[in-house]
C-alpha cells in the first residue's frame, strides 16, 4: 500500500509540472502576437452596383429521397421473378388499352423488354393475352366487342344461348361490366352462378331460344322423390358439400322459442262501502250533550 501511494504522489507531481509548463507557453505566445501584430482598422469594401438581370438566384437545393426511392422500386422490379414482371406488363397494357412500344412501357412499369432475345419480350410475343405487330405491344382480349350491342349479340350467338362465362367478357372493353349490370336490370339476360365453379354465367333472356335438355337429365329429375320436410333437403345439400341458404331449421328453432311474458299484477279489490249502514257509534263523544 505504501508503494501505491506513493507513485499516485510522483503521478500528481507530474501532472502539476505539465499544466504549469501549458500555461508557461500559452502566455508566452500570446505575448509575442500582441507585440508583433499591431490592431488594423476595418475598411470598407466598395460598394458595386448590379443590375437584377445580372443578379443570379441561388440554384435549389437537389432533393435526392424521392430518386432514391425510385431507384429502389426500379431494383426491386428487376429482381422481381419472370412471371412477376410478365403481370406487370400485361396489367398495363390492359390499363392503357393502346399500343405501347418498348420504351413507353418501360417508362410505365420498368420492365426492360428492348432486347428481342429478352425472355421477357419472347414471354410477350407468345402470350395469348398480347398482340405485337412488330414494334408495338397492345391487350388482347378474347372477344372483340366495343360496346353494349356487341356484348348483348355475342351472349344470344354464343353456343346458341347456353351461357356465357362473364370472366371471358370482363376485359373486352372498360365499361362492359357497367352494360351487363345494365342488360340485367332491363330484364334482358339471366346472370346466374355457378355453384361448382364459383362463376357467373349469363344467359340471353329470349323465349324463342331453345336450351336443350338431355333425356337422361329428364328422367333423374323425375325420378328423384323429394323429401316432404324441407329440413330434410338441407341435410342431403349439406352432405353434398353445399351451404343451403334457407336455414328452415334455425328459423324453426327461433320462432319455438317462446318469449318471456311478464305476469300481470293482481289488482286490488276495492271493498264498496255501504252508506246506509254507517253509523257515528265510533265516536261517542259527539252526543255527549243530547
Amino acid at each position: 500500500m505504501a508503494s501505491l501511494q506513493e507513485s499516485l504522489n510522483r503521478f500528481k507531481q507530474r501532472q502539476e509540472k505539465c499544466q504549469s509548463t501549458l500555461i508557461s507557453i500559452s502566455r508566452a505566445t500570446d505575448s509575442s502576437f500582441n507585440t508583433k501584430v499591431a490592431p488594423q482598422p476595418p475598411q470598407k469594401k466598395p460598394h458595386i452596383a448590379v443590375s437584377s438581370s445580372l443578379m443570379v438566384k441561388p440554384a435549389t437545393p437537389i432533393k435526392f429521397s424521392n430518386n432514391t426511392e425510385r431507384l429502389q422500386h426500379i431494383n426491386r422490379i428487376r429482381k422481381s421473378p419472370h412471371g412477376a414482371r410478365v403481370k406487370l406488363v400485361i396489367d398495363l397494357l390492359l390499363k392503357a388499352r393502346e399500343a405501347l412500344t418498348a420504351e413507353e412501357i418501360y417508362n410505365g412499369c420498368y420492365v426492360d423488354i428492348h432486347d428481342n432475345n429478352n425472355e421477357i419480350f419472347v414471354s410477350l410475343r407468345n402470350n395469348p393475352k398480347v398482340s405485337f405487330d412488330g414494334k408495338r405491344f397492345s391487350y388482347k382480349a378474347k372477344h372483340d366487342l366495343k360496346g353494349k350491342d356487341d356484348l348483348l349479340n355475342l351472349i344470344k350467338t354464343w353456343h346458341d344461348g347456353q351461357g356465357l362465362p362473364v370472366v371471358d367478357v370482363k376485359d373486352s372493353y372498360p365499361s362492359v361490366m357497367d352494360d351487363l349490370m345494365a342488360l340485367k336490370a332491363e330484364n334482358i339476360v339471366w346472370l346466374l352462378s355457378n355453384m361448382d365453379s364459383k362463376e357467373d354465367i349469363v344467359y340471353p333472356n329470349d323465349s324463342k331460344v331453345s336450351i336443350k335438355t338431355d333425356d337422361d337429365v329428364k328422367q333423374l329429375f323425375m325420378g328423384t322423390k323429394l323429401p316432404h320436410d324441407f329440413v330434410d333437403i338441407e341435410k342431403e345439400l349439406v352432405k353434398m358439400g353445399m351451404k343451403p341458404a334457407t336455414k328452415t331449421a334455425e328459423r324453426r328453432a327461433a320462432s319455438q322459442v317462446s318469449m318471456p311474458v311478464s305476469k300481470p299484477k293482481p289488482r286490488k279489490r276495492s271493498h264498496k262501502i255501504n252508506i246506509s249502514r254507517l253509523t257515528n257509534a265510533h265516536m261517542p263523544e259527539l252526543f255527549l250533550d243530547y
